[in-house]
């Protein structure tokens, strides 16, 4: 809305608000105003989960170094979709549609982890929402978004192609181009596309929620999943960047480096709470909107398949979990790690958590470096 304001409406008459067109300031100004609300609403809202008793549960089954966890305030992700949202609004442009979009599937995958935290913390029933409904609803709101893409894509403002890491000459298209010719069954042309992002959203989504087990280990990994998007979605919106590069030229996803932006400095300022030992937990509402948010920014950019890099720990933590479920199945009980999520593992071998975190964070950091440097190498 200040870009609104300032630049679009009082720029003709006030020329210093010509700074507010640049989308680098916009995007640094984005980040500390959300590093600032997460800072100074964080006392209170941590104060308010306490009055309300909103604590977290600690299953018997973890690691026993963690009962000690038991009533730590949580549902702290409210907290982090306030400081990433707020200045998201104010400082991008509200024309934008993928801004819009991406707020969406925030607020969507966000309100499937409240349910869940509300049935688990507030309505004492420990398991939360069962594992059946809570795909479905990830499904439905993976859905929404893909279908708001093709709508996009109907205006020519979005691509169904995918771009493929270190490969400059192939796209595949996620399009049956040969239905969309036949009368009637146009729409059914997009079904690869709308199929692919909602597994696409569930398992991004998931995938932050299985991280979210040590204090300030998912969100200091979505710093820099967050920080290395902030880029991509720059250099993706930028026409002589991306022509360098050789990306497929997108100038509205531009505006979503503020978004990007403002996820960076939201995650800071939750982090100064969530560190070790942890003041408050973000819960489900906070693991699954970031997830999504990711997931989302990476599909409308067409980096999907760059996201085991950018979010590496995020997929090695899901991974993780399939395999261990998969081998205890398959292999009448036997399991591949101590315990999964793979930082519990880590844990089970000695380590203490703040040395899993720290290197947990080197490794996430590691993979993001990676992962841009996959623009030039291709």
């Amino acid at each position: 809305m200040l870009y609104w304001l300032l630049y679009q409406k009082l720029f003709p008459y006030f020329r210093v608000f010509r700074i507010f067109r640049y989308l680098t300031f916009r995007t640094v100004f984005a980040s500390l105003t959300a590093l600032l609300i997460g800072m100074l609403i964080g006392p209170y809202v941590i104060d308010k989960l306490r009055e309300f008793q909103i604590g977290q549960y600690v299953r018997d089954d973890g690691p026993q170094s963690h009962l000690k966890k038991t009533g730590t305030p949580t549902m702290g992700g409210v907290l982090i979709g306030i400081a990433v949202l707020l200045p998201t609004v104010l400082w991008s442009d509200p024309a934008n549609p993928f801004v819009w979009i991406t707020v969406f599937s925030t607020l969507a995958f966000g309100a499937i982890g409240f349910a869940d935290d509300y049935i688990k913390v507030v309505q004492r029933r420990s398991l939360g929402l069962t594992a059946r409904a809570k795909l479905l609803y990830q499904g439905l709101a993976g859905a929404a978004v893909a279908i708001a893409l093709v709508v996009m894509q109907q205006f020519k403002l979005f691509s169904t192609q995918l771009t493929v890491p270190f490969v400059k000459s192939w796209h595949p298209d996620l399009e049956w181009h040969w239905l969309g010719s036949i009368p009637h069954l146009g729409l059914l042309a997009f079904l690869p596309f709308v199929v692919f992002v909602t597994l696409f959203l569930a398992l991004s989504s998931n995938a932050v929620n299985l991280t979210d087990g040590l204090d300030g280990l998912a969100i200091g990994c979505t710093i820099i999943a967050a920080g290395a998007l902030a880029v991509l979605t720059y250099v993706s919106g930028h026409v002589v960047f991306a022509d360098y590069l050789e990306l497929q030229r997108m100038p509205l996803v531009g505006e979503l480096t503020v978004f990007c932006g403002s996820m960076v400095g939201a995650s800071i300022g939750f982090l100064w709470y969530n560190a070790h030992p942890a003041e408050i937990f973000m819960g489900d509402v906070g693991s699954l909107a970031l997830g999504g948010a990711i997931g989302t920014v990476a599909v409308i950019i067409r980096q999907e398949l760059l996201l085991p890099f950018i979010g590496g720990i995020f997929i090695l933590e899901a991974v993780s979990v399939i395999l261990q479920v998969g081998s205890y199945k398959l292999r009448n009980g036997k399991r591949i790690f101590k315990m999964a999520p793979l930082h519990h593992h880590f844990e089970q071998l000695g380590w203490q958590e703040s040395k899993v975190i720290v290197r947990f964070w080197i490794a996430a950091l590691v993979f993001a470096l990676f992962a841009l440097t996959t623009l030039k190498l291709r």
